[in-house]
């Protein structure tokens, strides 16, 4: 359960060698959590952040995920609800390759995939649960590109759409019933994933945005942007009239 200072003292992160999530987990272990479950494809980076959060005197479970397998999502689901848990984190998602995207449709259904179909695939299982426990909280990693899709990366932007709906919806639902969603929106975050981009205004750090999370679930928001002032920015992105925005070099 959630203690008296508002922490989980179990997690269950989808996604187990994301890089934002591993940086939240860090976090939640050094403030009392002790429980924590890795699901992930299994690797050496996984058992390494199994080791480390171990070391920081969790108890660690790694559990096999391929966000590309949906069939096998609710059992990974039941394994890790065997007892209680306070936190799941989908923190799972592919940037892609927005050129391939726009001319190779097995791409762009990878994506699509992976950061849409994938995320619904757990969410719903986790969050009847979550509902049957009754009580615990879920965090989704959106994008503020998904606000509004750009043509430098629709293909990523879209699937953040969807998901960012998906999961806004679901927390509409699951409003009294114990249960609370909190949709994350980060912009540009440098991480192994964005290394090979320019960062962008703005850009933040896993850390950063971990802090941010943390900050969000004590608050009980619904949403949450990082930094803060994206969610300015994208409102002001949002208001340029189509013609000029796909002029913009964004």
């Amino acid at each position: 359960m959630i203690n008296a200072l508002g922490s989980p003292q179990s997690l269950l992160l989808l996604g187990g060698t994301s890089e934002i999530g591993l940086a939240l987990a860090r976090k939640l272990v050094a403030d009392r959590c002790r429980r924590v479950v890795l699901a992930g494809r299994p690797s050496t980076a996984l058992d390494s952040a199994a080791d480390d959060l171990r070391s920081a005197g969790a108890q660690v479970e790694v559990l096999p995920f391929d966000a590309s397998d949906p069939s096998d999502h609710p059992t990974t689901v039941q394994k890790a609800f065997i007892d209680d848990i306070d936190l799941a984190v989908v923190a799972f998602g592919v940037l892609g390759d927005q050129a391939q995207a726009e001319v190779d449709a097995a791409h762009a259904m990878e994506i699509a995939t992976t950061n849409y179909v994938a995320a619904l695939s757990v969410l719903v299982p986790v969050s009847q649960a979550m509902r049957q426990q009754g009580h615990g909280a879920i965090v989704v990693m959106s994008s503020v590109a998904g606000e509004r899709p750009r043509k430098t990366n629709f293909a990523y932007g879209s699937s953040k759409a969807g998901l960012d709906s998906f999961a806004t919806g679901l927390g509409d639902v699951l409003h009294g019933t114990g249960v609370h969603m909190m949709v994350v929106r980060p912009g540009f975050v440098r991480t192994k994933m964005t290394a090979h981009l320019e960062p962008a205004p703005l850009s933040t750090t896993p850390e950063e945005v971990a802090a941010a999370i943390v900050q969000g679930l004590r608050r009980r928001r619904e949403t949450i942007w990082v930094p803060g002032t994206m969610r300015f920015v994208m409102s002001a992105l949002k208001a340029v009239p189509r013609p000029i925005f796909r002029r913009l070099p964004v």
